[in-house]
């Protein structure tokens, strides 16, 4: 439905109470991000604290499936509270959302690790990460569509790329408070007891959100709804059980949201573990370089925002899905190319292979730490993967033993087979028995064998800080941040715009917590795996450019533009 407004309400300044609604609302979210966020900023960390009963690949995998916990239960978050905001108001649904972040978080701060109690640790901790989705599941519907109804006709996509921000800021936050303590303590003192500190702050992050958020005042849409009884009594059902909803938001989630969110996730979180997982860059370095392409794209999201509401929403967000899937391999590779060029070098003049039979390559996805990977292709694919190091795969021969070339150098594998009584027959050739100390030997041997041609070949442990070209990193991580605002920053209002009143919270929660907590919350763990897999350091990207480049043809396709429907309609 077109809305007849004057001109009048694009133009005219914004008001005391709406400035009022945009900041309160804005730095609420922002202290829920920054508690979100904590954890992935210090999945390394947390991997050794909370899982360090398994081996170092394994557990940073667990970390990120911990991490991924949270995005999981994201939209069961949405249906509960999207379910409250809709029936009693926008405002006291978010209030209790902000309880339950800072509090779960606060916890973390003070929960014991692995060493101290075992197996709860990171059962508790899983636990605090899924009431913590939950939460964020309610917070974000909430501020969005909290804001939308207090702006004015052809303001609304300046108004809600406030809340946009949010995220980025809550991020950007993080990271400083953790680079605050890194730089005060020594590394030693931060792995050990640092790293709760972060955590421990969101206590008082709370009290000011809780302080602020109890000034506000219902928004204008729902209380005029409410006031003449035109409210749902039933917002799942309307929302889910009729086809005419459904339908956007099914439209809504996989013709808007699920690229948005692999854009979002590859440029943020992606894009760190790039750095220091992959290129081997020291952590510090790493988030001073994303929090300084954060400062800079931030901004962006107001820019595209406000742009959106003269051009519209879906223009830019299409165009912002198209350059991440035309650019994302030459940036990634740039950004190997100015981080770790010795890396890159080593790459170009002494490749590595491993040569072997693919009937004994297992997939190198080990969640929970239990696999043993006794093969010689998987001992030395996990090898490779445990130091970072990119390969090809080449096919032997059926029953060959599995070997791995570094340039002209070869490096046999062997083959390692747990016995009933946990003894380990090993062998470079057919299966012998052996002893635990031949296999200890062996697998001594093999380790020695591959760091010694890996550092022939000058395939560098770390980064060299001293050739790392800073500035050029940094503008390839803007340009990632900028995809981002063009994705994220118009797509409130959008959402927003698509549900009529009486069901908008529910409505518009649900898609976008989908897409942004299963396929953009699993990107970095599934990234990682791809990886791990084929051995080529750029094969993560495929998963967000597919996502990215079905969403763009859906939304092209069937999508419509929303800039200028009445958001108070009810039915």
């Amino acid at each position: 439905m077109a809305y007849a407004a004057s001109t009048s309400d694009a133009v005219r300044p914004m008001t005391g109470e709406e400035k009022k609604v945009i900041f309160a609302s804005s730095l609420g979210t922002v202290f829920e991000w920054y508690d979100f966020y904590l954890y992935g900023s210090l999945s390394a960390v947390i991997a050794a604290q909370f899982f360090s009963g398994v081996n170092p690949t394994a557990g940073f995998i667990f970390a990120l499936m911990a991490f991924a916990a949270g995005f999981a239960v994201r939209p069961f978050g949405a249906l509960v509270f999207g379910r409250l905001g809709d029936m009693i108001g926008r405002k006291y649904t978010f209030l209790v959302t902000i309880l339950i972040m800072g509090l779960s978080t606060f916890i973390v701060g003070i929960l014991p690790n692995y060493a101290s109690i075992g197996i709860a640790a990171p059962i508790i901790l899983i636990g605090l990460r899924l009431l913590q989705g939950l939460a964020l599941g309610g917070e974000y519907g909430g501020a969005a569509t909290y804001v939308a109804e207090h702006a004015p006709h052809g303001r609304r996509g300046n108004y809600t790329s406030w809340i946009q921000t949010t995220a980025t800021l809550g991020l950007f936050l993080s990271l400083l408070v953790i680079l605050g303590c890194r730089v005060a303590m020594s590394p030693e003192d931060f792995n050990a007891w640092g790293w709760r500190i972060p955590f421990l702050i969101s206590i008082v992050l709370l009290g000011i959100s809780v302080w602020i958020r109890l000034m506000l005042n219902e928004s204008p849409a729902f209380k005029k709804m409410k006031e003449e009884g035109k409210h749902s009594k039933a917002p799942l059902t309307e929302s889910f059980g009729e086809w005419k909803n459904l339908k956007i938001v099914l439209l809504a989630l996989f013709g808007l949201v699920a690229g948005q969110a692999v854009v979002w996730y590859t440029g943020q979180f992606y894009a760190l573990f790039f750095l220091t997982q992959t290129l081997k860059v020291d952590a510090q370095a790493a988030n001073l370089m994303i929090a300084a392409a954060l400062l800079i794209g931030t901004p962006f999201f107001v820019i595209f925002g406000t742009l959106a509401d003269r051009i519209g929403r879906k223009p830019i967000i299409m165009a912002g899905l198209l350059l991440a899937c035309l650019t994302y391999f030459p940036l990634f590779k740039g950004i190997t190319h100015y981080a770790n060029p010795a890396l890159e070098e080593a790459i170009a003049t002494a490749p590595v292979v491993v040569v072997a039979d693919p009937n004994e390559c297992s997939f190198q996805f080990n969640p929970v730490g239990t696999s043993q990977f006794t093969s010689s292709c998987d001992i030395a694919k996990s090898a490779l993967v445990k130091r970072g190091i990119p390969y090809t795969n080449e096919v032997a021969p059926a029953g060959t033993v599995a070997s791995i070339k570094v340039g002209s150098t070869v490096i046999p594998s062997y083959t390692a087979v747990p016995q009933a009584n946990t003894t380990v027959s090993l062998s470079h050739g057919p299966a012998t028995a052996a002893t635990p100390t031949d296999a200890k030997a062996a697998g001594a041997a093999f380790d020695k064998g591959l760091g010694d041609a890996l550092k022939t070949a000058n395939y560098p442990a770390k980064a060299d800080p001293a050739r790392i070209d800073t500035v050029m990193v940094i503008a390839l991580l803007t340009v990632l941040v900028i995809y981002v605002t063009m994705v994220y920053g118009p797509i409130a209002a959008m959402l927003v715009e698509m549900f009529p009143t009486r069901i908008r919270y529910t409505s518009m929660s649900l898609p976008y917590h989908i897409g942004n907590g299963w396929f953009g919350g699993f990107l970095p763990t599934t990234s990682f795996a791809i990886v791990a897999a084929t051995g080529d350091i750029y094969s993560g990207l495929w998963y967000p450019i597919i996502i990215a480049a079905a969403t763009l043809v859906i939304g092209l396709l069937f999508v419509r533009e929303t800039k200028d429907v009445d958001i108070y309609q009810h039915d």
